[in-house]
Parts: structure tokens; sequence; C-alpha cells
């Protein structure tokens, strides 16, 4: 069974940098497809940005400018770098991977990490 293990919310003030991360429990070469969503109370999970195996990247039209997303192989992980926090940055962040090889056809979720901004 593949686990998503995120970390690196908090509480931060607004305009401020955050950088959550997300470790692989087996090789992240399992997962063909990763990405972050954001969930705010209230609202739908939505989908922030995702990156493929070979390294692409996507990423929802609000999310631009202000998220990067990024993986480290050897380190079996996924980064979500944000910065200029908003107040309505606020939410909890997940991390998902579709699988790929043995775990073709299989989805992945976090538990999820929450991101607080506020003064």
């Amino acid at each position: 069974q593949v686990q998503l293990v995120e970390s690196g919310g908090g509480l931060v003030q607004p305009g401020g940098s955050l950088r959550l991360s997300c470790t692989v429990s087996r090789s992240i070469i399992n997962l063909a497809v990763m990405a972050w969503y954001r969930q705010a109370p209230g609202n739908q999970r939505e989908l922030v940005a995702e990156i493929a195996s070979s390294g692409a990247t996507t990423y929802a039209d609000t999310m631009k400018e202000r998220f990067t997303i990024s993986k480290d192989n050897a380190k079996d992980t996924v980064y979500l770098e944000i910065h200029g926090l908003k107040p309505e940055d606020t939410a909890v962040y997940f991390c998902y991977g579709e699988g790929s090889r043995s775990y073709r056809g299989r989805t992945f979720w976090g538990q999820g990490t929450q991101v607080t901004v506020s003064s």
C-alpha cells in the first residue's frame, strides 16, 4: 500500500511563504502523477497543481503565480511552495497520487496538512 504523508503546514502571516512536503511511503516511481489539492471550510476540494513522473507541471489557472510544485525523486517527496500567502489560502492541503506499475488504476490521498493564514 502506498501512503502519502504531508507536512509543513501551520500558521503563517499574510504575505509569508510556506513549503509543504508530501513523502511517499513506497517509491515515488510507483506514482504516475502527484498533485496538491486544497479544501477550505465549506468549499469543495480543488486542484492546486500536479506534477507528472516526467516532471511536467500543471497549475490551476488561479494558482500559477504564487504556487510552485516540484519533486525530489531521490527523497520520494513532492513539494508545494506558496508565496505571498493570503487569508483565502487558508485550507487543508492534501497530497494526491495516481498509481502506475503494479498500482495502476489506484489513487491515494494523504491525511492533509492545515495551512492558516492570519495576522
